[in-house]
């Protein structure tokens, strides 16, 4: 096609007439080779780690990246943290076309950044991000403008073993209609949280569970393998009522055998004793019901590298959990995720009735094994490639 020509008058009249260039084809992908960088003119004070709470102190920072149907991705941007300017229409705000991922990066001894997994988090944003009809994007790519904003805010990266900093890529729809379809315009952007420990002082809290089988998180052939916002917002009504009946957390359950799934939102163990007196540690199988989350998938890697149980993944009834509790098999119950590593169960109120967990008596011996495993290697006290330096 012959380029463009633009005209206009200028002063008495002369024609100037100017030559584009080629217009911009598509790009299917963004480069961190492209990123551009703009850096805040005031930054801010860094909190003390004793002082931090979850999710309520960002840093100077964010990164984004747009994308528009006619002409792919744009260039990836750091930039001063700010709000987010979206047409009251946007998809995201009407039709939940949004994902989330939640991943972490921690300061060793040896002042060492390093990061946890990440691929893992960028497979899984990739799936989310087709199951909402949002654009396909180049994990390792985005990865990489991570750690560059991460290396830009690294005096964020708290100086303790006890602190680390949170790192919340997120991506939404912002086409501007109220069409129910896949969105003509995206935006991924991510932002970063320094937090505390899950636990105060660091230590063990066990949690009781509210198991109400009235209430599903995920259901067969839906989205619960995905990290979206939309499966979130709806648990805050049980969560809410697991509180007022004394309890922390939700023990999800689903079908005919009250199969237990997640807890709050968070991967679900089970340690006991089998019926032929063998230890094994069994999680739910992910059948679509259920979050693939990192740690979980580490915690079930370092079990079988350790070779000391047997390991599993499949259905866990209410009535065999109940039953393995009465007979005294049940070991240990606990959940596991980014925020917490693992959160060890005290007890599980079903059906009016609270059924104690051995955790609360004798310690959550194995929970505690895992936490850590998992803080040596994420802090860097043990080497390992699962914890990547900056």
């Amino acid at each position: 096609m012959a380029a463009a020509l633009r005209s206009r008058c200028r002063g008495g009249g002369a024609l100037l007439v100017t030559l584009l260039g080629p217009r911009r084809s598509y790009n299917s992908v963004f480069r961190a080779a492209e990123l551009e960088v703009e850096r805040s003119r005031s930054p801010k004070a860094k909190p003390e780690p004793r002082d931090l709470l979850f999710g309520r102190v960002f840093t100077d920072h964010m990164l984004t990246v747009e994308w528009a149907q006619g002409s792919g991705w744009g260039r990836p941007r750091i930039c001063p943290f700010q709000e987010l300017r979206l047409h009251p229409a946007a998809s995201a705000l009407h039709y939940a076309v949004e994902l989330f991922e939640g991943m972490k990066a921690f300061r060793g001894a040896d002042d060492k950044i390093r990061l946890f997994r990440p691929e893992l988090n960028m497979e899984r944003m990739g799936r989310s991000a087709e199951r909402v009809c949002l654009p396909a994007f180049d994990g390792a790519e985005l990865l990489e403008c991570i750690r560059a904003l991460v290396r830009l805010e690294q005096e964020w990266v708290p100086r303790s073993e006890h602190a680390s900093l949170y790192i919340r890529p997120t991506f939404i729809g912002t086409e501007p209609s109220l069409g129910v379809a896949p969105p003509g315009r995206a935006l991924l952007f991510v932002i970063l949280c320094p937090v505390g420990p899950y636990f105060p002082g660091g230590h063990f809290s066990p949690v009781g569970l509210l198991a109400d089988p009235s209430h599903v998180r995920a259901w067969p052939g839906g989205a619960g393998h995905c990290k979206l916002g939309g499966n979130y917002g709806p648990t805050i009504a049980l969560q809410r009522a697991a509180q007022a009946r004394g309890c922390q957390q939700v023990l999800w359950l689903h079908g005919p055998q009250r199969l237990l799934t997640e807890v709050g939102t968070m991967n679900l163990f089970v340690f006991w004793h089998r019926e032929d007196g063998e230890l094994e540690l069994v999680t739910p199988p992910l059948d679509g019901l259920i979050l693939p989350g990192v740690t979980r998938q580490s915690l079930l890697e370092l079990a079988r590298e350790w070779g000391e149980f047997e390991v599993r993944e499949g259905p866990l009834p209410m009535g065999s959990v109940l039953g393995a509790l009465a007979q005294g098999r049940l070991r240990e119950m606990f959940g596991s995720g980014t925020a917490c590593v693992v959160c060890p169960v005290g007890g599980i109120l079903y059906g009016d009735k609270w059924h104690p967990v051995p955790t609360m008596e004798h310690g959550p011996e194995l929970a505690q094994r895992f936490l850590q495993a998992l803080s040596d290697i994420q802090y860097g006290r043990v080497p390992s490639e699962w914890a990547q330096p900056l």
